[in-house]
């Protein structure tokens, strides 16, 4: 297996500690006028999803952990299992609902997203960062109400729940970012 050193760690680099596999979310190099230089890591556990900074000596070493991508359409769900179809062999992934992120509850079906596989097991899926939904359900707006920052429920089409701005109607269509879960905009068309 490929080793690398925390000297040589870049933001989205996956390696293998104690038995977990980490994902560098934030790093920096450090030269301190007295003492030996190091490295301070913000990293993600990529299969138990908690987040950990520790400072490492930059010639430390660990196993490369390979996290393969691979594209796979959201097909339907049943019960806590949802289930992907693998763009390239067409067989029916399921991923339980624990691996899901919190983003999911956007993505409708026939959504093309990224399975996270690692020694072929799934561990982890990423939705679209930015989806286009319909507002099923809110209160109606009214005509010159552009009161800034103001928000109302709203339903959107997957069922999940979003604040929106007064203007904003059932029916419309309006883009939210998956990974904080905030409406962007008021679609066209």
């Amino acid at each position: 297996m490929a080793t690398i050193t925390a000297g040589e760690f870049r933001n989205g680099v996956t390696f293998e500690m104690d038995g977990k596999v980490m994902q560098v979310v934030e790093f920096q190099h450090v030269k301190p006028g007295k003492g030996a230089a190091f490295v301070r890591t913000k990293m993600k556990d990529v299969l138990g999803g908690g987040v950990t900074e520790t400072s490492f000596n930059p010639t430390a070493k660990f196993e490369t952990a390979y996290i393969e991508r691979k594209d796979a359409e959201y097909s339907y769900s049943d019960g806590d299992l949802f289930y992907f179809m693998d763009q390239e062999t067409f067989d029916m992934v399921p991923v339980s609902k624990g691996d899901l992120p919190d983003g999911f509850a956007f993505v409708k079906e026939n959504t093309v997203c990224k399975l996270m596989i690692y020694k072929e097991k799934v561990v982890g899926v990423e939705a679209p960062n930015f989806v286009e939904l319909e507002i099923t359900e809110t209160d109606p707006g009214f005509k010159g109400d552009t009161a800034t920052n103001v928000t109302k429920p709203a339903t959107v089409e997957t069922g999940a729940e979003i604040k929106v701005p007064l203007f904003i109607n059932p029916g419309d269509r309006i883009k939210i970012d998956t990974r904080t879960g905030e409406y962007l905009e008021r679609c066209k068309g």
